[in-house]
């Protein structure tokens, strides 16, 4: 059974809508595209690069395959690229027959289900990026075991959220954390089971 990873960035109030250029993603009218870009530190690089190679498959959205794809195929040289272009991907598309990308597999039908039987037929750990709307699908049907949050030391106000409408209670614990010299928090949540409640009020 493999492990589902979503790595995301965040700012303050949870928007993960287009952070890395002004038309990476418009929709609904977004206007803040490139909010991330002159956060980046050096151990910000490091820490993606080393996220990076501890993915042994990549499980993209349509739109986001998309973007990657016009791209990191003409990359190289380049840690990140070498390996994105070398594992296997994976991308959900009710519309797609067949993927350009190198090693590249078209995942038909329900994301959920086609994720779910996905997970149960690999070993290692599957990487999320992006992917904004098949992110709210995993999170509705719990498929997530463990999350990467970069958190941005800004506010947008609007945009799409990393959890929506649709995301269901559920415990996590924070395993490791960082912060880079601009102020972005890095750190690693994995599931863990069912939510404790409690009550601070005293008893009569």
């Amino acid at each position: 059974m493999a492990q589902l990873v979503v790595g995301a960035f965040v700012t303050l109030d949870g928007v993960m809508q287009g952070p890395g250029g002004p038309d990476e993603d418009r929709d609904g009218g977004f206007e803040h595209g490139g909010w991330n870009v002159t956060y980046w530190d050096d151990a910000m690089s490091g820490a993606i690069v080393e996220q990076s190679a501890k993915g042994d498959a990549i499980l993209l959205g349509r739109k986001t395959y998309d973007i990657w794809a016009a791209h990191w195929p003409n990359v190289s040289g380049d840690p990140i690229s070498d390996r994105l272009n070398s594992i296997p991907k994976y991308v959900t598309s009710r519309t797609m027959d067949t993927a350009e990308w190198k090693n590249t597999t078209v995942l038909k039908g329900e994301a959920a289900q086609t994720v779910a039987r996905l997970k149960a037929e690999l070993d290692g750990r599957i990487m999320v990026n992006g992917s904004g709307e098949l992110l709210q699908t995993l999170i509705e049907h719990d498929l997530i075991d463990e999350y990467y949050v970069w958190t941005f030391p800004l506010l947008l106000g609007t945009g799409k959220r990393l959890f929506g409408s649709g995301t269901v209670p559920a415990a996590l614990k924070l395993t490791e954390t960082t912060t880079s010299t601009t102020g972005v928090t890095i750190s690693t949540y994995v599931r863990s089971g069912d939510i404790a409640y409690g009550s601070f009020q005293l008893e009569q």
